[in-house]
């Protein structure tokens, strides 16, 4: 058989030493769309992996595992364990992939494990604090407290995420429920509202009116709603509020998620209403609030009242 005049492109791998960063990054990125990762997924790698390559002042394909143990101790002077552990997932998930397709020998991170980290107590607001939340949104009698009121309850009563939140079209509101189709994992789920939700939301889609956009939540111009003005607005109603815990879409997550277990709600119900991938954060809310639910076992526990 006659040879082609150009060699393929695993031929000049083999006859190359190494695959040249750019190559290496442009392959990794392709398979990335490919596999339809969220845009803000492909951005933290992008700027991890430039983040990582200044601290480390080489080019990530010719590092070895030296190199990431040296990048963790420089790490560790100026960063918390958590941001540390969050650059070493996406060098993981880089060299993974090279190791995999063949274009390095071995992942530098093969015998690199990620740094342990004291488990932090989750916040979560206690009845008296959403009360109190909810007074100071009140007070405004404007349209964007209105607003704001609605997120809150949409909040505490699904457990979705501010991305989730934002992404929500008027027609994904149908009755008792939404369609959350905006989703981390890319998997739309349906969440459920109490009475008293549905309806202020009813009364909300009313005023909010026919516009241009079809997002439900919307800003005082009339336009789609930024994130960032939604977790600012409610950062400056719990210092009104005299909360001195962290007042955010996620520990209204936190606090869903609590108090669904106080109610006695099973681990594998909360996940899918939350939209976990697996049960690892599930079963930590789980084992966070243990005490709580052993206490309302107690206290209503089947045996309780019988005379037996």
């Amino acid at each position: 058989m006659a040879r082609r005049k150009e060699l393929t492109q695993e031929e000049l791998l083999i006859i190359r030493k190494n695959i040249t960063e750019e190559e290496a990054f442009e392959k990794f990125f392709k398979d990335c769309y490919l596999r339809n990762l969220r845009p803000a997924t492909i951005e933290y790698y992008k700027n991890e992996f430039h983040a990582a390559k200044l601290l480390l002042n080489k080019e990530l394909v010719n590092c070895n595992q030296n190199d990431i143990e040296e990048l963790i101790l420089q790490s560790k002077k100026i960063m918390k364990v958590t941001t540390i552990n969050t650059r070493l997932r996406a060098l993981r998930a880089f060299y993974n992939f090279l190791a995999k397709t063949k274009l390095i020998k071995e992942s530098p991170m093969k015998n690199i494990k990620l740094l342990r980290d004291r488990q932090k107590t989750i916040e979560t607001l206690d009845k008296n604090e959403i009360e109190s939340l909810l007074k100071v949104i009140r007070k405004q009698k404007t349209f964007i407290g209105f607003r704001d009121e609605i997120i809150l309850l949409v909040f505490l009563d699904t457990g979705v995420r501010l991305s989730e939140l934002v992404g929500i079209d008027v027609e994904d509101v149908q009755g008792n429920k939404i369609i959350i189709r905006k989703t981390k994992n890319l998997f739309e789920r349906t969440v459920y509202l109490s009475d008293i939700t549905e309806e202020q939301l009813k009364r909300y889609v009313i005023i909010r009116g026919v516009l241009q956009t079809n997002r439900l939540f919307i800003n005082r111009d009339n336009e789609k709603l930024n994130p960032h003005s939604i977790q600012s607005r409610f950062t400056k109603y719990g210092k009104e509020a005299k909360i001195s815990k962290r007042v955010s879409p996620h520990t209204f997550r936190h606090t869903m998620a609590k108090r669904m277990i106080m109610a006695g709600v099973d681990a594998f119900t909360l996940m899918t209403i939350l939209g976990h991938s697996d049960m690892t954060i599930t079963k930590r809310y789980v084992n966070l609030w243990g005490a709580d639910i052993e206490l309302k076992h107690k206290q209503f526990g089947a045996l309780k009242g019988l005379n037996i």
